[in-house]
């Protein structure tokens, strides 16, 4: 089956909840709001990748702006997710450079995404071509 690519948009919330909550330890995502005030985001795009008209993975891009590098921005990958059933098919593989392209488009200068370490998927962000071993990230965090 085929997979298509594009932007979600608000009437693709329930779905999009449910990635989310399948990516996240924490508490399950249930708040539509909060999905369409990051579709509103200046400078943020979510993009789903389809099969049929099922979401089986999304990944959030936020555009940032910048002073330095000559105020080119810079962007930030956050939640990368791909169903359980339909991993190993290369579809996040797909959306993610999608994602790049996307980011490449808008002439920023770096691309930048944090991965937790027991999710054992370094290999795969790094098939893609992000590296490890220019910068050190650090969290902090207000559960």
């Amino acid at each position: 089956m085929t997979v298509s690519i594009r932007p979600l948009v608000s009437s693709d919330g329930s779905a999009a909840l449910a990635l989310y909550t399948e990516l996240t330890y924490g508490p399950d995502a249930t708040d539509l709001s909060a999905f369409d005030a990051v579709l509103g985001h200046a400078g943020t795009q979510v993009f789903g990748a389809f099969e049929s008209d099922s979401l089986i993975a999304m990944v959030t891009l936020h555009v940032l702006p910048n002073v330095t590098w000559g105020a080119r921005p810079y962007a930030l990958v956050e939640n990368v997710i791909t169903t359980s059933s339909q991993q190993n098919r290369g579809i996040g593989k797909q959306l993610l450079q999608h994602a790049v392209d996307h980011a490449w488009a808008n002439n920023v200068f770096k691309i930048m995404l944090l991965t937790g370490k027991e999710r054992a998927a370094h290999g795969f962000y790094e098939s893609v071509g992000f590296r490890s071993d220019g910068k050190t990230a650090m969290v902090m965090r207000r559960l």
